[in-house]
């Protein structure tokens, strides 16, 4: 297992500004290869998809690349994998198919410890149905959601459950699989929000149990937009409003107009990025889920080993509270400053070319339900590219801020 950070620093010309980036949960930076991709679809020969012409099989290319790279990404049918705008409004608008007939005394559960975008479509899509919104709650005390907090709200009137994969706030990982037997058990599909975990754990539909699953490539070093991964027998039985003479093909038939061909070359050259973390591995391995695979472990313990000086270093830190207390956590810390706020923090940081924002970041129910009411906290993320150095740069700012 081999993780060279200088040789994966390399591949991104944004580092050269001098900043230490600690914003990776709020997108990352990105890797040369996939701007590369991006830049040779859109000035290459490009039509819309079909086959008779260089222009549209470019197209037609870029669509097949996307499928497959992200079915590998998910471990998912190529033919499951849906293209959107953002994660939101594939959210949104899954939101909306998926409750068209629900009714009073359907229920559908939500977490406080989700980002806003997997929950309030829910709540407006039950507001809609007449439908009850059931609340699973986490220990403000552990930042845990587990499964029984979860099983405490299901019933057989459950239709929706939509819970977290990882809380991009505090890093929490639930119990995935728990949650899902007990949804699964109950009736309820599953609707699995993978923004924050895909960026640090190898996904698995079928291990997390998710029928439905979101995330968004520019927090994996790739472009902006959203992808939803399902079995395409199930994206079968989802009927959506669409055009007259728009497709009624799966997955085509939930992506309205004409796709961003580039960005979906710029998402497949982003997921091989991730498969040559590892290069040793990317050698021997025969498909790219195994090149993943491997990658995604050695990018695990180089994200635990830099986390673990992190941690320690923030417990040196006057007057500051570390809220990520999961035991399975993403290597993302929120902390908050005794008698300073923490976009002050923020601002002094800053100065030194160290970037770690503050805020809620839209995990508003979280934050609230913290004690720490929309302001939130400052939240430091991990990403491929932090080297033991941007972690000193950080501590030690830290400490300048806080004295």
């Amino acid at each position: 297992m081999v993780y060279d950070v200088a040789r994966i620093r390399s591949q991104f010309p944004s580092l050269g500004s001098g900043w230490a980036h600690f914003d990776g949960p709020g997108g990352t930076q990105t890797p040369s290869a996939v701007g590369d991709a991006v830049a040779s679809v859109l000035t290459a020969p490009l039509s819309n998809r079909g086959a008779i012409g260089e222009s549209e099989q470019r197209a037609e290319a870029a669509v097949h690349g996307f499928r497959l790279a992200m079915a590998d990404l998910l471990d998912a049918h190529p033919r499951g994998i849906v293209h959107g705008r953002s994660a939101t409004q594939l959210v949104m608008d899954f939101s909306r198919h998926l409750s068209r007939d629900w009714r009073a005394g359907d229920e559908v559960v939500v977490t406080r410890l989700d980002h806003d975008a997997n929950v309030r479509p829910w709540v407006h899509a039950a507001e809609r149905a007449g439908a009850t919104v059931r609340w699973a709650e986490f220990d403000p005390a552990t930042a845990e959601l587990t499964a029984d907090a979860v099983k405490a709200v299901l019933s057989d009137r459950t239709r929706v459950v939509a819970v977290t994969a990882a809380s991009n706030l505090l890093g929490t990982m639930p119990d995935l699989p728990a949650i899902s037997a007990a949804a699964h058990a109950a009736g309820a599909l599953v609707f699995v929000d993978g923004v924050h975990y895909t960026a640090h754990e190898l996904p698995s539909m079928e291990r997390l149990g998710a029928d439905f699953f979101v995330c968004s490539p520019y927090k994996f070093l790739g472009p902006h937009c959203g992808v939803l991964a399902a079995r395409p027998e199930l994206l079968e039985s989802v009927t959506p409003d669409k055009l007259l003479p728009s497709t009624n093909v799966v997955p085509e038939r939930f992506e309205f107009g004409t796709l961003p061909y580039e960005m979906l070359a710029g998402v497949t050259a982003a997921v091989d990025v991730l498969a040559g973390l590892d290069p040793d591995a990317a050698g021997a391995a025969e498909s790219r889920r195994a090149r993943l695979t491997a990658s995604y472990a050695a990018l695990h313990e180089h994200e635990s080993a830099l986390r673990a000086r992190l941690e320690a270093g923030l417990a040196e830190v006057p007057g500051i509270t570390v809220w990520s207390r999961a035991s399975r956590r993403t290597p993302t810390t929120l902390a908050t400053f005794a008698g300073r706020a923490a976009s002050g923090v923020t601002t002094a940081l800053a100065g030194a070319k160290v970037l770690a924002p503050s805020g809620n970041f839209y995990a508003i129910e979280a934050s609230r339900h913290l004690g720490l009411g929309d302001a939130g906290g400052l939240r430091m993320g991990l990403a491929p590219y932090t080297d033991a150095a941007d972690v000193e740069r950080l501590l030690e700012g830290l400490v300048a801020a806080t004295r």
